[in-house]
Order: structure tokens, then sequence, then C-alpha cells
């Protein structure tokens, strides 16, 4: 049985605006788990990103309790744009949470380079931002928040800015470098398909203020990789499944 990593329990959040109180998250409870990739879908607007923000300490919770089962746990956190500084080299990128952090040292600096050739980016070392695809600098914020040791990855729509194409390509890329890493991932995503071919169980919101509606254990034939987990005669099923739970009108 695998060890959870991560329990939140009745999350709330609320806003206060001139008009009142808006209440943006309800009551969230789910649990997450050590190796797992998690995927949290609903519908826009249900504070999906908010609930991401508030498992960061970015943003603060009305109420709940979210409790990390290890001391000094270190949290990764993935966004929607790369934000590499073109000023800096692609390994001068990659070592920044280390120098905020005051971590680094030489051999967690051989660790990024280490990772870097590992996933294909070692010609890139020494070079900037701006000679690399947007697909590349996802990748590269990706081994930037894997240099810091992560024990929790959260991925904040991560691929969302990239054409289908490169999208695609990345998001295997990501799936395996996790996957390989033995890492813990929570992504947002609007994106089902992407959500029901790189995780292992989908948290459904509703519409705001957001409960969890269902939680789906994501099993299919011949699991591998996102691209191929398309072809699997189960992913239909949870695409149309979920559709519905998601309540969409066009």
């Amino acid at each position: 049985m695998k060890k959870c990593v991560l329990s939140i329990e009745h999350l709330q959040k609320n806003y206060h605006d001139k008009n009142g109180e808006i209440v943006a998250i309800k009551d969230v409870s789910f649990d997450v788990y050590d190796g797992e990739f998690l995927s949290i879908v609903g519908p826009s607007g249900c504070g999906k990103s908010t609930l991401l923000s508030i498992l960061a300490k970015i943003d603060k919770k009305s109420g709940g309790e979210i409790k990390y089962h290890s001391d000094n746990i270190i949290l990764g956190y993935m966004l929607q744009s790369d934000f590499l500084f073109p000023w800096r080299t692609i390994l001068e990128n990659c070592l920044l949470g280390l120098e905020i952090n005051k971590t680094l040292d030489e051999k967690k600096k051989q660790r990024v380079i280490d990772l870097l050739n590992t996933y294909g980016l070692g010609d890139f070392i020494n070079k900037y931002p701006d000679s690399l695809s947007g697909g590349m600098k996802q990748r590269v914020a990706l081994i930037r928040t894997l240099a810091i040791d992560p024990d929790i990855l959260l991925l904040d729509e991560a691929f969302s800015a990239l054409d289908f194409q490169t999208r695609s390509v990345l998001a295997d890329d990501v799936y395996k470098i996790i996957k390989s890493e033995g890492k813990t991932a929570i992504m947002v995503t609007h994106n089902l398909s992407e959500a029901i071919t790189m995780s292992d169980r989908i948290i459904v919101l509703t519409k705001r203020p957001s409960v969890v509606k269902k939680i789906y254990n994501i099993k299919l034939t011949d699991k591998s990789t996102p691209i191929n987990n398309r072809k699997c005669p189960e992913f239909n099923d949870y695409y149309d499944r979920i559709w519905r739970d998601l309540d969409v009108h066009l």
C-alpha cells in the first residue's frame, strides 16, 4: 500500500469584495500518495489554480486542514509560463532555485548538469533561452523545478501556452521525467485528454463553490506514455464520463 504524503481535509477558500463574500472552494477533501500522478479538473472558475496556490503556500486557505506527512517537505511549482531569465544561460536558469535557497554546491550543480544531459538539453547548457523552442523552454523549467529535489511537484496548466503538437510531445517528456525521477505530482489542467493519459487518479471538482464531485482511478490497458495511452480502449469511456461530470454547457 502506498504511503500518503498529503491530506487535504474540508478545504475552504472565500474571497471578499464590495458586494460581500464569494465562496470559491466550499469543501474539498482528498489524499495524495507517494509517487502518484494526480490531476485536478473542473469547470472554468471553479478554483483549481487557487487550490494549487494554497498547496504551494502562495495563497491562504479560509478553512480546513492541509497535512503534509513528513517534516520539511519541499514543493516544486511549475506554471503556465516558463519564466526563464533571458540574460541567464540554461544552466544558470536551472540553478536559480538552489541559489535562492542558498543550497547550491558542486554536487547539486553536477546533478542539474546530469539532468540536462539525460533529458536532451546537454547541448544547450551554455546557451540562452531565446535559442530554445517553447517546448524546450518548458522542459528547462521542469528541470529547474527538479533541481531543488522537491517531494511534490505542482503543475498549473504547465502546457497550455503551447500548440497541440508541442504540447503532446512535452506531456510525454514531462511524464517520463517525473516517473523516472520517482516524483509525486499534482496537475491542474483543462485538458481531459492530458489528465486521462498522464494520471493515476483524477479529481473532478464542481462549479463554484467547488466540492469534489468524483474521483477516478485511471486504469488503462497497456498503459505507457501519454501519446500511446490515447489509443487505450478505456480512453474514450473515461473521456465521456468525466466530460459529463463537468456539466459544461456550450
